[in-house]
């Protein structure tokens, strides 16, 4: 993609050789109407008769050889280390021979910069990405802390009447999440309770969403509450959709890190993003923040593109 300041596109471009080469304009003429230079017409032109219109594309700026890139063998040696100490660039550094930003740079070019991605005994990676939406759904349960009237302790300050306000209690909500582990689509519900009945009727409705994006759930991962593991109402309605239930090792929460991550970014960037007055103030504001999330929120792992661009 031309970058925002480009004074050509590849439509310019288009229009350059179609003036020199069928209208007749000269190469001065046609530059000039661009704003360009005669030597980037003369570039378009020749690369159109090299090429045709594949020629008027976008190439990427990426160097065709690098002669000072780093050796393979010194690559995987630093991987190596990586897996075998577990530890950062700056311990590994003098250990390999290498720089602390060069090692940093093999570290991140193969998704193995952050000691939370890895697996602590075995140091292997427990990054996963499934090949196809539906295949896998993390599901989970977040409690929050309702607002009180008139807003809680960071609207208000930390005074006597909030903190009996706070004694008195205005209960919580919770907020059942679906994300899909190919696409990280989400889907959120706020019930009163996470009882197996009310996680039942929510992973029917969240099929239901999912199969409207023609999306069908394979299989379910959760923790091994309750409410999920000895419920009957949530084990029938698996069965009936013949959705397969896949339980997280105990004491592992991490395995089940996408809806974990996602929780941690609805709390921050809805949650707690701004001062609410009320609790339903909040509440009204979840359904706007979530189609932001999966229509237009850059993601990540996605390639800065939003989770709905994957279905």
């Amino acid at each position: 993609m031309a970058h925002r300041r480009a004074k050509l596109t590849p439509f310019g471009r288009r229009l350059i050789v179609e003036r020199v080469l069928e209208l007749g304009w000269t190469v001065s003429e046609t530059a000039t109407a661009a704003g360009v230079s005669r030597a980037t017409a003369h570039k378009w032109v020749r690369r159109y008769r090299e090429e045709g219109l594949p020629g008027l594309e976008d190439r990427s700026s990426r160097a065709r050889r690098c002669p000072h890139a780093l050796p393979p063998r010194q690559v995987s040696r630093i991987l190596r280390a990586r897996r075998r100490l577990k530890q950062g660039p700056h311990q590994l550094a003098p250990v390999v021979g290498s720089p602390r930003s060069t090692v940093y740079g093999v570290l991140r070019r193969h998704q193995m910069s952050r000691l939370a991605h890895l697996d602590r005994p075995t140091g292997t990676p427990i990054r996963y990405e499934r090949d196809r939406p539906g295949e896998l759904v993390h599901i989970d349960v977040k409690k929050l802390g309702r607002v009180p009237p008139g807003g809680g302790w960071r609207m208000r300050g930390r005074s006597t009447q909030v903190r009996r306000a706070k004694r008195l209690g205005v209960g919580y909500d919770y907020l059942h999440a679906a994300v899909d582990d190919h696409s990280r689509v989400a889907y959120v519900e706020v019930h009163a309770d996470e009882r197996g009945e009310t996680c039942a009727r929510f992973l029917v409705r969240a099929a239901g969403f999912f199969a409207e994006h023609g999306v069908r759930i394979e299989r379910v991962m959760t923790d091994n509450a309750m409410n999920y593991v000895r419920s009957d109402a949530f084990k029938e309605a698996m069965s009936a959709r013949r959705i397969t239930h896949v339980r997280i090792p105990p004491y592992r929460p991490r395995a089940n890190g996408k809806v974990e991550r996602f929780n941690r970014t609805l709390a921050e960037e809805w949650a707690y993003r701004r001062l609410y007055r009320s609790n339903p103030e909040r509440l009204r504001a979840l359904g706007r923040w979530i189609d932001f999330y999966n229509r237009r929120r850059s993601h990540t792992a996605l390639g800065g593109r939003p989770p709905i661009s994957r279905l």
